[in-house]
């Protein structure tokens, strides 16, 4: 990916959960270090990755604990950060609108 928006959101999440930054921070990395085409390419990387409408990708970070909802241009290789938090809270959101 040529773009993550915005990693920032990474870091103040796991500057408040400390126990997720490693995860975070291999996500990070696995993601800006692929050339995935399409959801199918992101689910061989992370199989337990859930694929929404409008190429939007949940991935479980650490264990499930936490969730990390992106939508993605596939075409420009770029992803963006539309939420992260703890299961509980995102079992509060609607991952295909927020």
């Amino acid at each position: 990916m040529e773009r993550i928006f915005a990693k920032s959101t990474l870091r103040e999440f796991w500057l408040v959960r400390p126990d997720s930054e490693q995860y975070l921070k291999t996500w990070f990395d696995t993601t800006m270090n692929s050339t995935w085409k399409t959801p199918n390419d992101v689910k061989q990387t992370y199989a337990n990755a859930s694929i929404l409408k409008d190429n939007r990708i949940v991935f479980n970070i650490k264990g499930n604990s936490y969730r990390l909802v992106t939508k993605f241009n596939f075409e420009k290789q770029w992803v963006f950060i539309l939420f992260i938090g703890t299961h509980s809270a995102y079992d509060k959101i609607n991952a295909n609108t927020i």
